[in-house]
């Protein structure tokens, strides 16, 4: 099977998210590019019904399938800018962009109409990196849009077509020493509580939470208008070398930090001064979102810089002192005589514990003492784990044609397995969206069709393993994105607390007379897997993210019109009542920024009045004057 070309015209993956250049660091697939605006028909169309069906009971769903494929094609031809201005401006009609998902039908028949994400364009030659400026420098090119969303049917295909092949290929890496049946019953890991709060849903946690408690936090300031903080030019990648992660991004009471090419800078969260910078050898390749109470996190970096001719493994994982901008300790792992190159990390009940399809360690995470390692074999192996309040481990068994996962919930200290889910055979990945209460989320008979992962939740008890209830999510209606397939708890548009999921919408037709679209966050309850009928409307042509739980509210980020800024909202836990905590400059330099920070292939942080936005990705590849790899904002 030949691989299709790229579509004409086609921009190449652009900063901040295109994939790594070796297989042994595979990542998630490049957004697609900025789009310009919807154009209104000559005579107004039918109006279909707005939006999903929010009240819709969860559906059984097929049986085999896998998500999404673990790469991304390579780069088409430099692109010409796109023209005119962004979402929202009712006057022309988007091109696809390459690379983005395939464009399933909406409820009712209707076609769906996909939240195509911006991206942030090519980088060029920049400031020395790590430069703070107080305040935002940069003439945005005429034109530039702020974030036309749809696709068409014609680039659906080839994408399909080149994720095909990704997974054929990719077959090779994942099942070549996996044969025969399950037979490693209890031998991974228990689940205890954490010490320090990690993914309590303070800042710089990834907000997994069950039974909620404490107040929230984040109150509306008196005057919800904010101001460019600082901003990060992005780096500039060695020569030879087109793409490098830059992955990372945490949030203390003082700190904000961000991962560079070969470092980490702590900043001052309002003025964007350097604190300190934490040297590496090599780049981030892997980063959770947890942050212990005493500021602790933890990463995967490569042992030096990669080359051309030498792409490098990402084999040390670190701890990370988020105070102090100092290294805990660093450590590697080895299986059979071959070093580990680890594609997670995460941290939970004390213990930093990281995976991989060539094996997982664990490690004490105060001392760097080894606590376990996985048991593998030719039928099972430890993908990755999910960490905060539990430890848990997402493990594969089976051959290729019969696959299982087991969802174990793993005792940090000892590797011993407490509890334990197996899921039906011929589901090839899941994803930790939350430890406790355990949800994960899973392709399930590859019917999610739009690249993102998810087609259903499962909550599970993690004390007995059993299943509490399975939440239909189909893909044309959710807008929630996973990278089940290699970082397994990184997941963006859904959270959970109160025992409910909260989870984005795709977007839709607002209804009526307009051309504008919306979307909305609703609520599942997690005993029995139905929605609450709780909805968050995002308003005309805004498009809302949950980001985050603040005790027993949502925090969420709201992606702007073309002539807009964003919003970051609370929404109460019970009511559902909108709160604006934050309201970002509406001029056309900051939105030009802002517009190519997209919340599915971003890091995206908010704390104390202070919302701070990055890449994950450097590049080469340049078609503007300046680039930036950080954007904070702040009330205050």
């Amino acid at each position: 099977m030949s691989q299709p070309p790229p579509p004409p015209n086609q921009p190449p993956q652009q900063p901040g998210f295109g994939p790594p250049q070796e297989p042994s660091e595979p990542q998630t697939p490049a957004p697609p590019a900025p789009a310009t605006p919807p154009t209104p028909p000559a005579q107004p169309p039918q109006q279909p019904p707005a939006g999903p069906d929010l009240n819709k009971a969860p559906q059984p769903q097929p049986g085999y399938g896998y998500p999404q494929a673990p790469g991304t094609p390579p780069p088409a031809a430099p692109p010409t800018p796109p023209q005119g201005p962004g979402y929202g401006y009712p006057q022309q009609q988007p091109p696809a962009g390459y690379g983005y998902p395939a464009q399933q039908p909406g409820p009712y028949g209707q076609p769906g109409p996909y939240g195509q994400p911006q991206q942030p364009g090519p980088y060029g030659q920049q400031p020395p990196y790590g430069y703070a400026q107080p305040t935002v420098p940069m003439q945005a090119q005429a034109g530039q849009p702020g974030g036309g969303r749809k696709v068409n049917a014609q680039v659906a295909i080839i994408v399909s077509a080149v994720v095909a092949i990704a997974l054929i290929v990719g077959g090779g890496v994942w099942y070549a020493n996996s044969s025969g049946k399950d037979d490693d019953k209890q031998t991974t890991a228990e689940g205890g509580d954490t010490k320090g709060g990690e993914g309590d849903g303070k800042e710089g946690g990834s907000g997994d939470g069950g039974a909620t408690t404490g107040e929230a936090e984040e109150k509306a300031p008196a005057a919800t208008g904010s101001k460019v903080l600082f901003q990060v030019p992005s780096p500039k990648v060695p020569k030879g070398v087109t793409t490098i992660s830059i992955a990372g991004s945490w949030l203390t009471d003082s700190v904000y930090a961000k991962s560079g090419l070969s470092e980490i800078t702590g900043y001052d969260r309002k003025s964007g001064t350097k604190k300190w910078t934490l040297d590496l050898p090599g780049p981030v390749c892997a980063a959770t979102s947890h942050v212990t109470e005493d500021n602790k996190t933890a990463i995967v970096h490569k042992p030096a810089m990669p080359s051309k001719t030498d792409p490098q493994a990402c084999t040390e994982v670190a701890v990370v002192d988020l105070a102090a901008g100092s290294k805990v300790w660093t450590k590697t792992a080895k299986s059979g005589t071959m070093p580990v190159s680890f594609n997670n990390v995460t941290i939970g009940g004390g213990t930093v514990a990281a995976g991989s399809t060539s094996g997982g360690a664990a490690w004490d995470l105060a001392t760097g003492d080894e606590r376990w390692a996985p048991k593998t074999s030719d039928s099972c192996y430890d993908a990755g784990y999910g960490g905060g309040a539990k430890l848990v481990a997402v493990r594969k068994c089976g051959s290729y044609d019969q696959r299982q996962l087991h969802i174990q919930n793993v005792d940090p200290k000892t590797g011993d397995v407490l509890a334990e889910y197996k899921m039906d055979e011929g589901i090839e990945y899941a994803a930790v969206v939350s430890t406790d209460p355990l949800v994960v989320a899973a392709d399930v008979g590859d019917s999610a069709g739009d690249g993102s992962g998810i087609s259903d939740f499962f909550s599970i008890d993690n004390k007995t393993g059993k299943l509490r209830a399975r939440l239909s999510a189909p893909g044309d209606e959710f807008a929630a994105r996973c990278d089940a397939i290699y970082k397994v708890e990184n997941c963006t548009g859904v959270t959970v607390g109160n025992d409910r999921l909260y989870i984005a919408t795709e977007e839709h037709d607002s209804g009526g007379d307009s051309y504008s679209q919306t979307n909305e966050v609703v609520a599942f309850d997690l005993a029995t897997g139905k929605q609450t009928g709780q909805r968050a409307d995002a308003g005309e042509n805004y498009e809302i993210f949950p980001l985050r739980m603040d005790g027993p509210d949502v925090i969420a980020y709201k992606r702007p019109p073309y002539d807009k800024g964003g919003q970051v909202v609370s929404i109460d836990g019970e009511s559902f009542k909108e709160t604006i905590l934050m309201e970002n400059p509406s001029t056309e330099a900051v939105r030009d920024v802002e517009s190519r920070m997209s919340p599915d292939y971003s890091e995206i942080q908010f704390g104390q009045g202070g919302l701070y936005m990055s890449s994950v990705y450097a590049s080469d590849f340049t078609s503007r004057e300046k680039e930036y790899s950080v954007i904070a904002f702040g009330t205050e």
